[in-house]
């Protein structure tokens, strides 16, 4: 006589069976709703952590004025000529000579393409410190004879300039006024008829002369 197989006999409780049943995950419809949220949640959190470490470490962007007073000295909706000269800037960065950019104190530049380059010729107003072309020309036009410095032109161009940075650039600088260096703090350079002025930052660049246009 043969036996009848049955069920295997069932191991736990009774109340363990019925609990083990009991559906205490998402339901099936709403697992690919749920994938979505986390996989979204982990994608925010990893740019949020990327973005603050970048932000960590960097230095928040200067602003040029926009036409507000600066160190005494206002933006005209004309050029100034009773006091009218000027002096020439060039700035190296570890041996390597950077623009000083066009539109340094006039808001708002209107450039044109000439033969020389872009020229600022107009803008929402003019400080009476500004540069017009990439030639490093600082323009200085006031409507009374004051002595400018080079720290003026850097809080209206907005850029920090002390003995270790000029603008966005860190190290040691060195400056140089008509050939002769000069000890001092960069800031206090006077800005003289045809004044000449080199700063070198982080390394030491022999002097260059530069040599005004006739008419300027």
């Amino acid at each position: 006589m043969t036996k009848k197989r049955g069920r295997p006999p069932a191991t736990g409780s009774p109340r363990q069976q019925k609990r083990s049943r009991r559906n205490t995950g998402i339901p099936g419809w709403l697992l690919p709703a749920a994938v979505v949220v986390v996989l979204a949640v982990i994608a925010v959190v990893v740019v949020a952590v990327s973005q603050g470490g970048s932000t960590s470490s960097s230095r928040p962007s200067p602003t040029a004025a926009t036409g507000q007073t600066v160190d005494g000295i206002q933006c005209e909706t004309h050029e100034q000529v009773l006091f009218h000269i000027h002096a020439h800037l060039a700035i190296f960065v570890n041996g390597q000579e950077e623009q000083v950019p066009p539109g340094i104190g006039i808001p708002d530049p209107q450039v044109q393409q000439t033969q020389g380059g872009p020229f600022v010729a107009s803008g929402s107003c003019f400080y009476w410190l500004h540069t017009h072309a990439t030639d490093g020309i600082i323009h200085i036009e006031a409507p009374a004879q004051r002595t400018f410095t080079l720290g003026n032109l850097y809080d209206i161009w907005g850029q920090p300039l002390s003995a270790s940075r000029a603008g966005g650039d860190t190290g040691q600088v060195i400056a140089y006024v008509d050939g002769k260096r000069f000890d001092g703090d960069p800031r206090t350079i006077p800005l003289g008829a045809h004044t000449v002025i080199q700063l070198d930052v982080g390394t030491d660049v022999p002097f260059r002369p530069y040599t005004f246009a006739p008419n300027v």
